[in-house]
């Protein structure tokens, strides 16, 4: 290939790559000091990506991540032992609440419900006092668990 060929080509590589930056800006992470939880609900993705309802429902029913049964008892996990009876029963969840008002309730509980609520904020850095040192500073979730959290959430439909 010539230099003059390569120098043609030049302008449309650099549009290649200013579309791939802009993509790439659209699906950056919001950091957990940043969710923008209003009216009790969150409107934008975390991470710009599709939450795996799939991945979801093992987060929810894995007891070293969400383990979110030990508050909910959920009937499409009927195979798994010991449901909680602490925070409300799960089925039907996404007939009761949209999308956007899951991700804000699995983001942090105490901005949509109060102070009051036991539910740990998933993804926030205001997780209360006497947090483990090892534990301080994280959130209990990723940003794509809790995507994929609310996308399973949003399975959970009445029969």
């Amino acid at each position: 290939m010539t230099k003059g060929a390569t120098l043609k080509r030049l302008p449309a590589a650099i549009a290649g790559l200013a579309i791939m930056a802009a993509s790439a800006a659209t699906a950056e992470t919001v950091a957990p000091d940043s969710v923008p939880i209003e009216d009790m609900e969150l409107k934008v993705s975390l991470t710009g990506t599709p939450g795996d309802a799939t991945v979801g429902r093992e987060t929810f029913a894995d007891r070293k991540k969400g383990n979110c049964l030990a508050c909910h008892a959920n009937e499409d996990l009927k195979d798994q032992l010991f449901h909680g009876e602490v925070g409300p029963e799960l089925n039907g969840v996404a007939d009761r609440w949209s999308e956007e008002q899951l991700r804000a309730i699995v983001v942090n509980s105490k901005a949509v419900f109060g102070d009051q609520s036991i539910m740990p904020g998933f993804y926030t850095m205001k997780v209360g006092v006497n947090v483990a040192e090892k534990h301080q500073g994280k959130t209990i979730l990723s940003a794509q668990d809790v995507e994929d959290v609310v996308a399973y959430l949003m399975t959970l439909k009445e029969n």
